[in-house]
């Protein structure tokens, strides 16, 4: 829970001495009553954490004396995954992310995010719960790190050091992979391969599974984030998919015409709602489409909007 990992990430001595804000929010409970964080897993009709953190950075901008450029998100595990995903499809308000133990699942849509998303990620290669080398439902760790590699138009051949093994009882030794764009001084991907580490916090105090000491991941992902403000990265990679065109055909349409909606980039996931609010449709596709048909006899005449990939919403009337 969001106690338990203020504890074991221990950033509060590094915040109170950089002077920056930090916030575990905490995810509801699953159906083993275990807080969690909808990465894509179930509709968001169920949980929609992606509208939650937007809503709470929002907040914490109106309530707080923060720099809306410089908004970081990080997660262990479960909250690694949520991080890649926020970064992957719902990124406006994110400058960067770091990921411990945790990668991108396979059955998400194509990742591929409109601009430059800084990114350290953090991996043990002994982990017994998000395996460094994947399985059928998860990538790798590095398949994970060159995912962002490409995204982020870096270089291929990274910067290595092999970091000093400065614990000899740990365990574990660490190495260290950093990726520059052409034309840039800082590092826009990184990776830390934990040898032989667990799916456990590098640096934390409390041990529980091998857990490595050469490397403290809170300080690591701090000197990574301090780099980086949105400002940076002015441009988008795709300069329309955070406000993509959507075109719907026939607008207003009848409960006797099939309603055509298509738009300049790809559909992952797809909401109707009425005028009160109430959701009436729900769709996400494993694989990405640009045009979805609707039969629109399954509604009632009204007002309705439509939400594309959490973004970008238009009016449909039928008649």
């Amino acid at each position: 829970n969001a106690g338990q990992q203020q504890t074991y990430s221990n950033f509060m001595p590094i915040a109170d001495t950089a002077g920056f804000l930090m916030v575990y929010p905490e995810g509801k409970n699953d159906s083993y009553g275990n807080p969690f964080w909808n990465a894509g897993t179930a509709p968001t009709t169920i949980v929609n954490d992606t509208l939650f953190l937007n809503q709470l950075i929002d907040s914490l901008i109106t309530s707080y004396n923060i720099d809306p450029t410089r908004v970081y998100m990080i997660g262990l595990s479960n909250g690694g995954f949520m991080s890649h995903y926020m970064a992957c499809f719902c990124n406006k308000k994110i400058t960067a992310i770091a990921s411990v133990a945790g990668t991108i699942f396979s059955f998400w849509s194509p990742c591929s995010p409109d601009k430059i998303i800084p990114v350290l990620h953090i991996h043990g290669t002994a982990d017994p719960t998000v395996p460094y080398n994947g399985n059928s439902t998860m990538l790798s760790a590095d398949s994970t790190v060159q995912r962002w590699v490409q995204n982020n138009n870096c270089n291929a051949t990274p910067s290595y050091s092999m970091v000093p093994n400065t614990n000899t009882f740990d365990g574990s030794t660490a190495e260290h992979y950093a990726y520059f764009k052409t034309g840039m001084t800082k590092s826009i991907v990184e990776f830390f391969k934990i040898n032989n580490g667990a799916h456990t916090w590098p640096g934390s105090p409390f041990i529980i599974g091998t857990t490595n000491q050469d490397i403290n991941a809170s300080a690591e992902i701090w000197r990574f984030f301090r780099q980086f403000s949105s400002n940076d990265f002015p441009t988008s990679i795709v300069s329309n998919e955070l406000n993509p065109t959507i075109v719907i055909y026939p607008n207003p349409a009848t409960q006797h015409q099939n309603i055509y909606i298509t738009i300049t980039t790809f559909i992952r996931e797809i909401q109707m709602i009425d005028i009160s609010g109430k959701m009436v449709f729900y769709k996400n596709f494993s694989d990405p489409i640009q045009q979805i048909i609707i039969e629109p006899s399954v509604l009632a005449k009204g007002i309705y909007f439509v939400m594309i990939n959490k973004t970008s919403a238009k009016k449909l009337i039928i008649n």
